[in-house]
């Protein structure tokens, strides 16, 4: 399952993102969306977990809680939208 974390300090590393889930279950991978030129955090990421059951237990027991001094906006990923071609 694919999780939307919203609320990122500008600072959290995927580390310090994937350390925050690790104790939920197994972790695929955790990205922090970057801007592409001046590689500063956009404030959201995502965190991809194979078992449903462990990812519907991260997203209630992290939602809302606190790291680096922001409230964690955890959710289910909602599916990627198609890309307009320029």
């Amino acid at each position: 399952m694919k999780i939307f974390v919203g609320n990122l300090a500008a600072e959290t590393t995927d580390d310090e993102l994937q350390k925050r889930f690790e104790p939920f279950g197994k972790i695929y991978s955790v990205k922090i969306i970057r801007d592409m030129f001046s590689r500063q955090s956009k404030g959201f990421g995502f965190v991809e977990m194979p078992d449903r059951k462990e990812a519907t237990a991260a997203i209630q027991g992290l939602n809302a809680e606190d790291l680096g001094g922001k409230p964690m906006s955890v959710t289910e990923a909602r599916p990627e939208r198609p890309r307009r071609r320029r």
